[in-house]
């Protein structure tokens, strides 16, 4: 253990304050870029704009595949887990789907409607390794065991007219 150089004998007090001020300054920047990395997520149901920002948060590669009612953001995470993020000609992000050996963050990807999936999904699994939740305006279905992980959430009202639920994969 090292000791603490604010208390070693020849240290004034401006210096012992001036590096609490210092560390506190540095744990103030680290707190404000990881809640800034946590708010600027393309999440279900939010603008598509900042999906840039999880593929950076995820150090992640990033795809954009345009299909003929909605584009495809695919992120592609260092374990290997692919999401996938489905964006409405409006720039929404209608569903998110996940495939991979690493169950994404689920918080970060359902967003604002992570908290409905958490109380949804209380106690209701399909089976062993299967959760789903169907409410009118979610559907959140997840399954998986280690190393084996898929998903899929949309919101039905914000599907483009013409695209189907099997779609999203």
């Amino acid at each position: 253990m090292q000791p603490n150089r604010c208390f070693e004998p020849g240290i004034s007090i401006p210096e012992r304050t001036q590096n609490a001020a210092s560390t506190a300054l540095l744990a103030s920047i680290a707190l404000a870029m990881v809640a800034i990395s946590c708010s600027a997520s393309a999440a279900l149901g939010e603008n598509a704009t900042s999906t840039e920002a999880d593929r950076v948060s995820m150090n992640a590669t990033l795809r954009m595949l345009p299909a003929a009612k909605y584009t495809v953001h695919e992120i592609q995470t260092p374990s290997g887990t692919t999401i996938r993020e489905y964006v409405s000609p409006a720039g929404t992000v209608f569903a998110v789907a996940w495939q991979g050996p690493v169950m994404p963050d689920l918080r970060q990807t359902l967003g604002r409607y992570f908290d409905r999936y958490i109380e949804g999904a209380d106690g209701k699994q399909a089976g062993h390794r299967h959760r789903a939740i169907s409410e009118p305006g979610l559907v959140v279905q997840s399954h998986g065991h280690m190393r084996s992980f898929s998903g899929r959430a949309y919101l039905p009202p914000l599907l483009p007219q013409g695209v189907t639920v099997q779609e999203i994969r």
